[in-house]
């Protein structure tokens, strides 16, 4: 895309990770072509705290609202409520701020500043992650300008709206792959120790934490090292565990240099959000996953399969899973190099390069075109 005239954008990117930080991805390449991005995030802490780093970029806080299941009750009229709420507040920046274009990351966090813009004659544009759109995507798709997808095989589940496929974004902070060596010295581990990297995500993952706790003593004595990423619950457990079974490991709640984790790394077990799996293509990483099992209409399995169908990744189902089975499949691919390589492979090529400059050219171009 040929440089065009600087101009203002809104993001709406509140209320998980998973659209928070990608949002953020795609602001931070805006910015660096000479536009002014102004966020609009939620009321939740996870928001407040990502940006007190981030002071470059203005941010607006919206209500924090979710549709309830039951359509006909008091819950939905609180939700519509808050809803409109959130319209106003939009059409009331809008007037201040007079972006050219909005673009909304998911969830109700966004569903109403993409309304507002459609009400305003702006184009406005909605990212899905997933595979399988969720329900404030399913709703905003329908006056959005263009859906931006994340998967291919979600275009399917949203028929006849305009869709491209960008790939989902990943945040520059995570840089580039490291040498690996020097990643592990980083957690104070061996140098050329096979390393498992096991991560929930921002959120921690309970179930998996419980899965490693009774697959450890079958890990024992083999030659591994583990970095364990455990949420804010059970650190101290897991560090006990490893301990006991004399495994060699780094064990905190969460670690903000992510790309010393990946690096470290050579098989990673995780959950199947959008954007983990997008961070694990980056590092180009074979995985073992763990779908959420609550996720929102299973869209985590959905994600997980794509990965497993590209040959990149091994899944499991988490009620199904013995610590016995978890335990050999560590075991297979951190002994098998030839088949972490081709996973390796695999997993670098699912997603889209560039995925953030390919959502900042897209919104370029309906500038432009708005302004023939």
């Amino acid at each position: 895309m040929s440089k065009m005239e600087p101009f203002r954008v809104v993001i709406a990117c509140g209320g998980t990770g998973g659209h928070l930080f990608p949002g953020l991805a795609v602001a931070e390449t805006l910015r660096d072509r000479g536009h002014e991005v102004l966020l609009f995030v939620s009321e939740k802490e996870i928001d407040a705290t990502a940006l007190k780093d981030r002071p470059e970029f203005r941010s607006e806080k919206l209500p924090s609202i979710g549709m309830p299941s039951m359509l006909v009750s008091p819950a939905f009229v609180r939700f519509l409520r808050r809803f409109w709420e959130s319209v106003s507040l939009c059409r009331k920046s809008y007037r201040r701020f007079r972006p050219a274009v909005v673009l909304g990351m998911g969830g109700f966090t966004s569903t109403a500043p993409v309304l507002a813009a459609r009400m305003r004659g702006l184009p406005a544009f909605v990212h899905e992650s997933n595979a399988i759109p969720g329900r404030a995507n399913r709703l905003a798709s329908k006056f959005a300008t263009k859906v931006l997808l994340g998967f291919e095989d979600c275009e399917a589940r949203l028929p006849g709206v305009s869709c491209a496929v960008t790939g989902t974004p990943v945040r520059k902070n995570l840089g580039e792959a490291m040498d690996q060596a020097i990643a592990r010295k980083a957690f104070h581990l061996a140098p050329d120790r096979k390393t498992l990297l096991v991560t929930g995500g921002s959120q921690g993952a309970a179930g998996i934490n419980q899965l490693l706790f009774k697959a450890a003593p079958l890990l024992a004595g083999q030659n591994i090292q583990i970095i364990h990423l455990t949420g804010d619950r059970d650190d101290r457990l897991a560090a006990a565990n490893y301990q006991r079974e004399e495994i060699p490991h780094y064990v905190s709640p969460f670690y903000h240099r992510m790309e010393e984790a990946y690096s470290a790394a050579d098989v990673v077990v995780s959950r199947a959000g959008a954007s983990s799996l997008s961070e694990i293509s980056q590092f180009a990483l074979p995985s073992i996953l763990i779908p959420y099992p609550h996720a929102t209409d299973d869209h985590q399995t959905a994600n997980a399969q794509i990965y497993v169908r590209n040959g990149a990744s091994e899944m499991l189902v988490e009620k199904d899973t013995l610590a016995e089975t978890l335990s050999a499949l560590i075991l297979n691919l951190l002994g098998d190099d030839q088949r972490r390589e081709r996973m390796s492979t695999a997993a670098r090529r699912i997603p889209p390069a560039s995925a953030a400059s390919n959502v900042a050219d897209l919104l370029e171009q309906a500038v432009r075109e708005a302004g023939r």
